[in-house]
């Protein structure tokens, strides 16, 4: 039974036992049996804590008060949390907070839904969406005067990505999954088209045509695994936090070609022209994925460890990407 009392002293309707302790503590149990009114007063206050069960979250330091069921078999639970000097008290979709760290005592009371839990285990689908480019074996992205130099905006990274998030502790999580990913190279120099040659890749210069755009995709069904860290939930703060992650993935290349549109000298319409180029790209490729987050953006980076092309058939590049993850 809750009450709120003013200045007027409680006075029990039927049999009870009032236990006071401290200052302002009480306890006021009431019976509508003679019998168990006679055995309530034998009790001393140890046996009485032992017979409502009260039960304490060791973990949470929530406190059970009492627990209600309704003929439906549904059940409200009035439970008591003490942080310090704050105290929180849930009923149902209410909860009353009654600080006292200042010299003034506040009381707030929030209503709405109950709060919700963090899922030791959950599902999720995401997408990344960013640029590419790669690093050349000096570890610098390649100067405009080289055929395979490429230019950020078209050289675009697409992933659908379906993952699963295990809660090792709060706001610590193992995320794992497959998805496939499309990468596109366009050239800088959209003169030169990707052409497969007797034992590797050629950059061949077009002198014959106008050529106005020219590139080299490849797919990749890909699985990867993250180690995340979301500060946010470790300090109650939901999204607001910071939140960081860091992982391998492996990729198997499901194809690659290149493809070159140009115009005749005289002026013709647009042609393409493409080519399987897959045949000089790794089959295989691996390497390792950071994430940031803050709020509702979250930013990746790839970094692939093994080379584009296959060693001797065409330069030593390593892909890169950054982007955003929706």
């Amino acid at each position: 039974m809750a009450f709120g009392n003013t200045n007027e002293p409680y006075v029990a309707e039927k049999d009870s036992i009032i236990v006071e302790f401290g200052k302002s503590g009480k306890i006021i149990l009431i019976v509508d049996n003679k019998e168990d009114f006679e055995r309530l007063k034998k009790m001393n206050i140890n046996q009485i804590v032992q017979e409502l069960d009260l039960k304490l979250n060791e973990e949470t330091g929530e406190l059970t008060v009492v627990e209600i069921k309704n003929k439906s078999g549904s059940k409200e639970i009035v439970r008591v949390r003490e942080d310090g000097m704050e105290t929180e008290v849930y009923v149902g979709g209410i909860k009353v907070i009654v600080d006292e760290s200042s010299g003034n005592t506040k009381v707030r009371v929030e209503t709405g839904n109950k709060k919700k839990t963090d899922p030791s285990f959950r599902s999720y689908f995401n997408v990344d969406l960013g640029i590419n480019n790669y690093l050349d074996s000096d570890g610098q992205f390649p100067t405009s005067d080289q055929p395979y130099a490429v230019k950020g905006w078209g050289s675009w990274n697409l992933g659908l990505n379906w993952m699963a998030s295990q809660k090792i502790s709060k706001g610590f999580y193992w995320d794992f999954g497959m998805g496939v990913q499309w990468y596109n190279f366009k050239f800088e120099n959209r003169d030169f088209q990707a052409i497969k040659g007797d034992n590797e890749i050629d950059f061949l210069e077009r002198t014959d045509v106008n050529g106005f755009k020219s590139k080299i995709s490849a797919s990749y069904l890909t699985a990867q695994t993250l180690l995340k860290l979301d500060f946010g939930k470790m300090n109650d703060n939901g999204k607001r936090g910071l939140r960081l992650a860091a992982g391998p993935y492996v990729g198997y290349r499901l194809g690659g070609t290149s493809k070159f549109a140009y115009r005749e000298l005289d002026g013709s319409g647009r042609k393409t022209e493409k080519q399987s180029t897959g045949i000089y790209l790794n089959n295989l490729r691996y390497g390792l994925r950071g994430e940031i987050g803050v709020g509702s953006f979250t930013f990746f980076s790839t970094y692939d460890l093994n080379t584009f092309f296959q060693n001797g058939k065409g330069p030593e590049l390593n892909p890169i990407s950054f982007g955003i993850v929706f």
